[in-house]
């Protein structure tokens, strides 16, 4: 399933997350200029869970959510950014929005690291913030309906969903390749994107009832 768009408009200029679109594409377009330099700026850059274990090159701890595989792999990460982060910035406000995105980032690589503490493989990109977001999504936009792309064989097919059950059965997958994964190497780190949705719930609940109690007072 490929999300295309939401139903819910901004109220105000996601700035944060334009920001943060421009910043991963302006590191994606250095990438591409570093021909076979490439995987040592993985390595210098992403986070291997064999240092950080030792607490070596702890930058890498921030510097590996703005660093992507390929252009399939920052597309994904961006189009959901893009699709989820407005709202969500609307209702948690520029700053903690922008904390929710690093702390979802940070839970996530060390979520990672749990599982497989002695890897020496980086990890890159920004799948755990971005979960970040779609937790906090789930959370305090579980109405909403989300114009999806859906392969059916040969054919494509466009619907609506409740973001409920878009963003539930996504998690599903996560949580079911995740541990089904543990002990071998499947190459995504799913559990990174566990760990980040886990922050956004958090701060959804937090945002939500802080939200309700403003209009019961208000």
């Amino acid at each position: 399933m490929l999300p295309l768009r939401d139903d819910i408009p901004s109220e105000r200029r996601p700035i944060i997350t334009y920001l943060i679109v421009g910043a991963n594409a302006l590191v994606y377009l250095y990438e591409l200029s570093l021909g076979p330099d490439l995987r040592d700026f993985f390595i210098n850059f992403g986070v291997v869970p064999i240092n950080i274990l030792y607490g070596e090159n702890l930058y890498t701890l921030f510097t590996a959510m703005f660093i992507h595989a390929n252009f399939a792999h920052i597309l994904g990460n961006m189009l959901y950014l893009w699709i989820f982060g407005d709202n969500v910035e609307d209702t948690l406000g520029k700053f903690w929005f922008i904390v929710m995105y690093l702390l979802s980032g940070l839970v996530g690589s060390f979520a990672h690291i749990f599982i497989v503490p002695t890897s020496p493989i980086p990890t890159i990109g920004a799948s755990g913030a971005v979960s970040g977001v779609l937790g906090a999504y789930l959370v305090l936009y579980p109405s909403a309906r989300i114009l999806t792309l859906i392969p059916l064989g040969f054919f494509l097919r466009i619907v609506l969903l409740p973001a409920g059950f878009f963003l539930g059965f996504w998690i599903f997958l996560q949580l079911l390749y995740g541990f089904s994964s543990i002990g071998g190497h499947s190459g995504v780190a799913y559990f990174a994107h566990i760990g980040g949705f886990v922050v956004g719930l958090i701060f959804g609940i937090f945002f939500r009832r802080r939200r309700k109690i403003y209009y019961e007072i208000y």
